[in-house]
């Protein structure tokens, strides 16, 4: 499955300073990938260092490792950890495809002296890696670390701290297992996870049932008064103003999850979900069957991702940048409206 890990076995033969590194804002698969595959390294006898662009949601610090995580903040550890990047004998990049993911760190890794790894699952991958371990057909970069421990003939190291991590990364990027991206394999890699005694309920509570009261009311106020609903493009979308964000003081990861809702809608092909951040629009595109995202937002936003779930960018205001993806509808309609929708199952009725 990976041509190439006869050759990572050879780069991890001896100790090595490692950096491990993932995108901006990460998410259960992003960080999950990256402390299981640090606690696996260090098992092996590597000094290991993961260094994130930027902060990433509460609930996910349960992780085992995360206390050790370094926080990129370029006004106050930008030495550190440049330091950290050019003592690295290997780099590691999880869970994204192009430097720019990782925002200013993108430069330091291009520049630096040590072997650059890549494991991710995302279509079109940037050349920038020595090491190349890429696979669009994978669910998450999760089920790509387990595979990969499981080549290196490592699965028996894999204990139950790393297990939660790697089904955290795996469950939320196949949408609790009910994306396409599901695969047989999946299910397989789950079932062996179950042997370091991972606890599949406690990993879901943490993630999906440890809101914060103001998270739940800013929840309401959004599907109550910002979902828009496009029937004749089978469009949903939600836009959320800096205003609003202060207003019900989001946090990292309270807007991560929004745009599921308007997918979630019968009938609805493309859903889109845009937050006005203070230095760009940043928005996250979803869909069901054969409208790809991944080239809606490539063409129009500036980004790129996965068939039906990717993010773009724009640098336009809020109300711009809306007004320009409702403009580019028709163009779309055709394929929107032919675009076959599972029906939604209906309860039976209550005797």
């Amino acid at each position: 499955m990976f041509p190439s890990v006869s050759e990572l076995q050879a780069l991890l033969a001896q100790p090595k300073q490692i950096f491990i590194t993932t995108h901006h804002k990460p998410d259960a698969d992003a960080l999950g990938s990256s402390l299981a595959w640090a606690t696996y390294l260090k098992k092996k006898g590597h000094s290991v260092t993961v260094v994130t662009p930027s902060d990433y949601p509460a609930f996910l610090n349960w992780m085992q490792g995360n206390d050790e995580v370094v926080i990129y903040e370029p006004r106050q550890n930008d030495r550190q950890v440049r330091d950290l990047v050019n003592r690295a004998d290997l780099l590691f990049c999880l869970d994204f495809n192009c430097l720019g993911r990782i925002n200013e760190l993108g430069e330091y890794v291009r520049r630096a002296p040590g072997t650059r790894v890549l494991i991710d699952h995302h279509q079109r991958p940037e050349n920038f890696a020595d090491v190349s371990f890429s696979d669009p057909t994978a669910a998450a970069t999760a089920e790509l670390i387990f595979e990969i421990i499981r080549a290196l003939g490592d699965q028996d190291l894999i204990d139950q701290g790393m297990g939660e991590a790697l089904y955290a990364g795996i469950m939320t990027d196949t949408g609790s297992f009910r994306h396409p991206s599901t695969s047989r394999n999946v299910h397989l890699i789950i079932a062996e996870l179950l042997n370091a005694h991972i606890d599949l309920a406690s990993v879901h509570r943490r993630i999906y049932d440890s809101h914060s009261e103001i998270r739940l009311r800013f929840l309401g106020y959004i599907l109550k008064d910002k979902l828009v609903v496009l029937r004749e493009f089978n469009t949903a979308y939600i836009a959320v103003t800096k205003e609003e964000l202060r207003e019900y003081e989001s946090k990292t990861g309270d807007t991560e999850g929004l745009v599921n809702y308007a997918l979630s809608i019968e009938g609805i092909v493309l859903a889109a979900v845009f937050i006005d951040r203070s230095s760009a629009v940043k928005i996250s595109f979803r869909s069901v069957g054969d409208f790809s995202v991944a080239d809606f937002s490539r063409n129009h936003f500036e980004g790129g991702g996965h068939h039906n779930a990717s993010g773009g960018v724009s640098t336009e205001s809020l109300d711009a940048t809306v007004a320009r993806f409702v403009g580019l509808l028709p163009q779309y309609q055709a394929q929107l409206v032919s675009t076959p929708v599972a029906p939604v199952a209906v309860a039976p009725p209550v005797a």
